[in-house]
């Protein structure tokens, strides 16, 4: 979305014609949708704002759920923005530790912002980019003046601001509403070094990419990774009265309305490596990202399979919300012909791959097994010393 297609929309009429359109989930419903529109009257541009934002909309339920129903986006910032339910948690964090008053440094459209000031606090959000701030600023406004927007840069704001803690979500992408490429933390905005220089010196949260390197973290900071259905979305890097004693590392694993945390005071010991066991465990990808493992493995009574493959096995009937487990039906062969034919032989015509320390595509392979029959399993495909293993399995 440009300038020009953000003021169209924001009008009476824009406003109006975008809260009467439907879900629109296709491209067969955004050329009916155009067509209908253009034959009713409206303008291009009008059409074009307006149907943009209602398919941005329906993609937003996954992150906003019925709050995405009266917002505005851009692609990007979209794609960018915190899902409500973790920007609740990153809230509840300042409201914890006693702040009030927050700036939201590089806010984007809101979607952090939204969850500071449904708990309360008093907002300052700035954004760079105009069209990315003036959205920000429709989505915060039903807070009125706890909440305000500036389009500005973050290290231009910053001087002058009266608030207690900070939120930065770096810019870790290209300029753009739409497609975008990856950026070098040199290279962000504001850049990673500006960025821990004001957290060394006040209280403050940073949203980083889960895979920043670790030599880049500040080391009295506790670095904190989030997993939200599956997935390892984000890493918080929180500072000042926002970390919490004695916590350097923390895995956060959120599924629904649950969630559990596995936190230690440095990265986390292995344990040894032992033979394949009756049950293979898959750590979260917030365990092994916060090299937490071992924890995981002594709750489970369980070892590595590999010294440096992220599997763990046991023989207890232990399972965790930090591990997906899957008890071993038998090996099999890892040649492709014959793991196919042992397949077959078994019935099994759907199959969940899973792979970890081999070169496979998963995708490639199942084309490759032909598979055929009524029963399902999972088969995970791995390393152990030199040797690749199959092993066939049933999710716990």
């Amino acid at each position: 979305m440009d300038l020009a297609e953000l003021t169209a929309l924001l009008t009476p009429e824009g406003l109006r014609l975008l809260d009467t359109l439907p879900a629109i989930d296709s491209t067969d419903d955004v050329a009916r949708t155009v067509s209908r529109l253009r034959a009713a009257g409206h303008s291009p541009g009008l059409v074009s704002a307006v149907v943009g934002q209602a398919r941005l909309r329906t993609r937003a339920h996954a992150k906003f759920g019925e709050f995405a129903e009266r917002m505005l986006f851009t692609r990007a910032g979209l794609e960018q923005a915190t899902r409500l339910g973790i920007s609740a948690r990153h809230a509840a964090r300042f409201r914890a530790a006693g702040a009030t008053s927050v700036a939201d440094l590089g806010c984007g459209i809101g979607g952090d912002a939204l969850g500071l000031a449904a708990l309360g606090l008093k907002v300052v959000a700035v954004d760079a980019d105009e069209v990315t701030a003036a959205i920000a600023a429709y989505n915060l406004a039903p807070f009125g003046d706890d909440v305000s927007v500036r389009h500005a840069r973050a290290e231009d704001a910053v001087e002058g601001l009266d608030v207690e803690a900070y939120w930065l979500d770096p810019a870790r992408r290209t300029a753009g509403h739409s497609e975008t490429s990856r950026t070098r933390p040199e290279d962000w905005s504001p850049s990673l070094d500006w960025v821990f220089d004001l957290a060394s010196r006040h209280p403050t949260g940073v949203k980083l990419g889960p895979a920043l390197d670790r030599a880049l973290l500040p080391p009295d900071a506790e670095a904190q990774w989030v997993s939200a259905e599956g997935s390892t979305i984000e890493l918080v890097v929180w500072t000042g009265m926002l970390a919490r004693d004695g916590v350097r590392r923390a895995a956060l694993v959120v599924r629904g309305e649950s969630a559990w945390e596995l936190t230690g005071g440095t990265d986390a010991e292995d344990e040894p490596v032992r033979a394949l066991g009756a049950f293979i465990h898959e750590p979260d990808g917030a365990v092994i990202r916060a090299r937490l493992i071992g924890d995981v493995a002594r709750s489970l009574e369980a070892g590595m399979i590999d010294e440096h493959i992220a599997y763990l096995t046991s023989d207890a009937p232990l399972t965790s919300p930090f591990v997906a487990s899957f008890r071993v039906r038998e090996e099999l062969p890892a040649d492709t012909k014959k793991l196919a034919k042992a397949l077959r032989e078994r019935g099994i015509g759907r199959l969940e791959i899973k792979k970890r320390g081999v070169d496979i595509d998963p995708a490639a392979l199942r084309k490759s097994l032909a598979l055929r029959g009524d029963e399902s399993a999972t088969l995970i495909v791995t390393r152990i010393g030199q040797k690749r293993v199959a092993l066939l399995a049933d999710r716990v």
